[in-house]
């Protein structure tokens, strides 16, 4: 897997993180979701830079134009709820994408700290040969992008996977390193070095689902 991790280098993208963690800035939930959204439209960006693109005439006014113009079907497969805003960033910028969205959650028998991952709805198109951009904001324990994975595999063999997310840990990258195609590319805002007991990235920010939409029951 090709890890392409943005914290590492100076950018704007590292101001959207900074107030996305910060506890007083994250309050603001409109704030909150519009960096993930922003987020994703950077990231959008520079996945676009490794697609297919053919060659195209376009008519102006005045004239043709030579250019090129991706060549790539893309689906965008987003897990509920955490992962709308950042879906729609990436909308934003691959608006012919087709779509597809999955929903996954975690299960603590007994509230203690051991957990499965529950997959329940999904709806996609078929994958045959397309791109395939999986988004999950918090890359923590790679759980549930491995059963993401796993329920994808019937609708089809992608040519290609990408995986969008804002802050993940090194022990979720390693899980997602080992399960997934070797080709796969990984574009993450942030890799922090803890996970708790419980499974949460440490230092983290919290539960994005809950920032961005409310907390749930």
């Amino acid at each position: 897997m090709i890890v392409h991790q943005f914290d590492q280098t100076n950018s704007i993208l590292n101001t959207f993180i900074a107030e996305m963690r910060d506890v007083n800035i994250q309050k603001d939930v409109m704030r909150f979701r519009r960096n993930i959204e922003r987020i994703g439209e950077v990231l959008a960006y520079e996945v676009s830079k490794t697609l297919d693109y053919e060659e195209a005439d376009i008519t102006t006014p005045l004239g043709t134009k030579k250019t090129y113009l991706c060549s790539d079907q893309l689906v965008l497969c987003s897990v509920l709820r955490a992962g709308l805003p950042l879906h729609q960033g990436l909308l934003s910028f691959f608006d012919a994408a087709e779509n597809a969205f999955i929903s996954a959650y975690r299960h603590h028998p007994n509230d203690g700290d051991d957990f499965e991952v529950i997959v329940k709805y999904f709806a996609a198109p078929s994958l045959d040969d397309k791109i395939l951009i999986l988004t999950d904001p918090m890359l923590a324990t790679g759980k549930t992008l491995e059963n993401v994975l796993n329920a994808l595999k019937k609708h089809g063999t992608p040519k290609r996977i990408h995986i969008i997310s804002v802050i993940g840990s090194k022990i979720g990258v390693a899980r997602v390193e080992n399960v997934f195609p070797e080709d796969t590319q990984l574009w993450i805002a942030a890799v922090d070095d803890a996970l708790s007991s419980k499974g949460y990235i440490i230092p983290g920010l919290g539960d994005a689902g809950d920032l961005s939409y409310g907390v749930k029951l």
